[in-house]
Parts: structure tokens; C-alpha cells; sequence
């Protein structure tokens, strides 16, 4: 009897032996903190997850601390205001809103979330802890912005240029026109990240209204915004209205081709019907080769690479203006209606098409209803693209230089007669190009405009 009572008694020293052990192994919570963000302001959320099988945790907290205050923020059995989420058995996730709004007496400058947790160890013999802590920065004040350059006139569908400064110069800033930002880029020949001084062009499109507010703004990180207004005068200028005859002979020329070119184009228009297809490259094309050009120019060099102004095709006649109002008609009947974003410049056929100015080909293929295809970015946002070649001469990554051959003129594409199709682009959206081949207005809306802001003019043109 008595051995039997020894072995009961060793048994269970080795069971509480064990158990101490397995308690001291017993793995502590673990925390993550996924934001705040490195900086938050008026708005901010705090978001963090504890991974632990859920009915053993049994606190969890988190506080932020600034300047030697503390100000709870979550405590598991007093959630307040927090959300919480049960992802899987064994992870809780926890948010709620840290702004200045909802913390009151949050201060400008550096501040801290601490996350603690504890969770019951194996058979509860002791419990076991973890923290984790998240340094960011409260920023409340708005971002300055100044306007340096004057006397700043925009056309209906035209460009304009600011230069502007903001403080901090780390946040984002540019021209706000209606919904559409214009972001700005470092002006030339100064620090970025000390001076603060930028520069943006911006457009007044075709199809928005001439009361249409225009702002230059800063925003920085924490979402806190100024802006400054600049615009002197709106200038009209009247869109031109066209009728267009399309035939089967027209059809049967272009309508094919594109279509074996676009396999982007779904639903694909039913075969044999040209009218049909016609409508698709016309209408639904036209609009997936927009976006195409506005995803291969939306990332652009920030320098500026373009000297001087633009040029036009030597000795070429204007068969189509900017933002002509096409309605196109077939047999007598009106059929479709579009608006020409473009100049139509016609030579004779096959000539030789020259960039228009210092830049980087990001472009050189066949682009739906443009046909054979070269882009160049300028840089700062400005873009050039060369429709209906019937070559090309150049290959995406080239530096070409104002006046080099790019290819030369034809009529692939949606082109009734050899020309060259010219597009100016701003951050992707095409404008009058017109004003770009103005020497005076280059002068007078660029050149000017760097040296009374106290900076050096753009290089001499070539």
C-alpha cells in the first residue's frame, strides 16, 4: 500500500513538474499594428490584431501615449467605440477612429500606440503577455501654398502653366480643375526637397464648362488641404461642327483591319456587318484606346525635356482641327457622332514625320483607331502622339530630339487619306496644340513665368 502511495505522489510531482514546464512554454499573444499610417491628422484609425485562441486571451489593451499623457483607446472588456472582427478561432481584430476628431486633446508632433495582450497558459497554471508599440506623427496644420508666377489666361480646351511653393515640400500638390488634379513636379534647376518651388500644367478640357473651379492645392499625407486660387480669365473658344460621309468602299478598307489589330475590343461586332464594326472601332475602341493613352502617359518624367516650342509638319494643310464635332453619316442617314481630339495635317503621302520636340518614345505600335502609333513624353505631364503611320522608325525607350523622323505619314488606322494624326496631351488629356506651336505663347506662359518666379528659364531651344 505504502509503494503504491509513493507512486501516486512521484506521479503527480512529474504531472506538476510538467505542466509548469508546458505553462512556461505556452506561446504569448501575438500583436500586430497595421496602422496608423507614419503620420495621421484630424482623421486616423487604429487598426491592430491579436492572434491567440480566442477564449484564452483575457486582456488586450491599447493606449496612445504623447508627450507623457496616456489616453486609453481599447480595452477588451470596455470596447467603447471599437470594432471588433473574429477572422479565425484564434485571431481577434480590433479598429477604431484616432484622430484629432475623436481625440480632442491630441497635439501637433510625434506620438505612440502601445498594444498589450495576456492569454491563460495550458491547464491556467499562469498566464502569459506580450506588447508591441507604433511610433507616428500627429500633423494638424494645413500645408501653405503660394502662387510666385502672374497673369495667368487658360482657352477653352487650351493649357496653362503655375509655378507655385508649398511648405512642407513633401506633400502633394498641383491644379485642382473640377474633378481632375494636375499634379505638379519640381521646377528645374532647383532642390526639391528644400526650395518647395514646383510648376504644373493643367487643361481646361474641351467638354468642361467655362465656370469650371480651378485651385491650386497641397495636401499632405494626414489629408489636411489649402488652396489658393490664380485664374485671371477664362477665354471661349468655339468648337467647330463637321459632317463626315462614310461608304462601303471606306468600310471595307478600314473596318477589317482594326478589327484583326483589336482583339481588345469585346463583344467583338458581328462578322460581315461593316456598319456594325464601324460603330464599335468608332464608339467603344475610341474609348479603350483613350484610356490606353492615358495609362502609357500617366507616368511621366518629371524634368522637363522639351526645349522651346513645339513644331508643327512642315508645310502641311489642316484637314481637321481640335475638337471638331464629327457627325458621320452613311447612305444619307446619321449614323454616329464624335469629337476629333486632334489635328488632321496632310502633306503628300509618305512624308516624313518629325517629333515635335525633345522627349522619350513610350509608344511605338499599332493603337486601334490610330493605327501605326509613336507617343513621346515630354515630361512634367506633356505628351505628343503621331497617328496613321504608314512606318515607324523609332522603338519605346528611344531619346528623340525636336525635328528627328519618327516614321512617316499614311493612312492606316481610321484614316480616310494619307495624314498625320496630332494629339498634345496634358497628364493624358488631350488639348489644342496650337497654343504649343506659338513661340510667343511659349514665351509668355512658360518662359516668363520661371523667370519671375526667380528661377532659370528652360533650356534654349535647339
Amino acid at each position: 500500500m505504502l509503494r503504491w502511495l509513493l507512486v501516486l505522489i512521484v506521479l503527480a510531482a512529474f504531472t506538476a513538474a510538467g505542466g509548469y514546464y508546458v505553462a512556461g512554454r505556452t506561446t504569448p499573444p501575438a500583436l500586430t499594428i497595421t496602422k496608423p499610417d507614419a503620420v495621421i491628422g484630424q482623421r486616423g484609425e487604429l487598426a491592430l490584431a491579436a492572434v491567440a485562441p480566442r477564449d484564452t486571451l483575457t486582456a488586450l489593451t491599447a493606449v496612445l501615449e504623447q508627450d507623457g499623457q496616456t489616453y486609453p483607446l481599447f480595452a477588451l472588456d470596455a470596447p467603447g467605440s471599437a470594432t471588433l472582427n473574429q477572422t479565425a478561432p484564434d485571431r481577434l481584430e480590433v479598429s477604431r477612429p484616432i484622430g484629432k476628431a475623436d481625440i480632442p486633446a491630441l497635439k501637433q508632433g510625434p506620438a505612440r500606440i502601445v498594444v498589450s495582450a495576456t492569454r491563460k497558459s495550458f491547464l491556467n497554471l499562469r498566464q502569459v503577455s506580450a506588447s508591441t508599440s507604433k511610433d507616428f506623427t500627429v500633423r494638424l496644420e494645413p500645408p501653405r501654398i503660394a502662387v510666385l508666377s502672374t497673369h495667368h489666361y487658360i482657352n477653352h480646351g487650351g493649357a496653362e502653366m503655375v509655378v507655385y511653393r508649398v511648405t512642407p515640400s513633401d506633400v502633394i500638390s498641383g491644379v485642382r480643375v473640377g474633378g481632375t488634379d494636375y499634379l505638379g513636379v519640381p521646377v528645374p534647376g532647383t532642390d526639391a526637397a528644400t526650395s518647395g518651388l514646383r510648376l504644373a500644367f493643367f487643361a481646361l478640357l474641351y467638354d468642361q464648362d467655362l465656370n469650371t473651379p480651378i485651385t491650386a492645392f497641397a495636401r499632405d499625407v494626414a489629408g489636411n488641404q489649402a488652396t489658393a486660387m490664380f485664374i485671371d480669365k477664362v477665354f471661349d473658344k468655339p468648337m467647330k461642327r463637321s459632317k463626315i460621309e462614310i461608304d462601303d468602299r471606306f468600310l471595307q478598307r478600314v473596318v477589317p483591319e482594326i478589327l484583326a489589330h483589336s482583339p481588345e475590343l469585346t463583344p467583338a461586332p458581328p462578322a460581315g456587318d461593316l456598319l456594325a464594326g464601324f460603330l464599335a472601332v468608332n464608339g467603344d475602341l475610341r474609348r479603350l484606346n483613350a484610356e490606353k493613352i492615358a495609362k502609357l502617359t500617366g507616368t511621366p518624367s518629371p524634368a522637363i525635356l522639351f526645349k522651346g516650342p513645339f513644331v508643327q509638319l512642315g508645310n502641311s494643310k489642316v484637314e481637321a482641327n481640335f475638337a471638331d464635332h464629327r457627325t458621320y453619316m452613311y447612305k444619307g442617314k446619321e449614323v454616329d457622332q464624335q469629337v476629333h481630339l486632334g489635328f488632321d495635317l496632310a502633306v503628300t503621302a509618305r512624308v516624313p514625320v518629325l517629333a515635335a520636340n525633345d522627349g522619350t518614345v513610350v509608344n511605338a505600335d499599332w493603337l486601334g483607331i490610330y493605327g501605326n502609333c509613336v507617343i513621346i513624353d515630354h515630361g512634367a505631364g506633356v505628351a505628343s502622339l503621331y497617328g496613321h503611320l504608314s512606318s515607324i522608325d523609332v522603338k519605346v525607350g528611344d531619346r528623340v530630339t525636336k525635328s528627328q523622323v519618327l516614321g512617316r505619314s499614311g493612312m492606316t488606322g481610321l484614316a480616310g487619306g494619307d495624314h498625320l494624326h496630332f494629339t498634345l496631351l496634358v497628364d493624358g488629356h488631350p488639348v489644342n496644340p496650337v497654343e504649343w506651336w506659338d513661340p510667343h505663347w511659349m514665351q509668355d506662359r512658360v518662359e516668363r513665368k520661371l523667370q519671375e518666379s526667380g528661377v532659370a528659364a528652360l533650356p534654349a531651344s535647339r
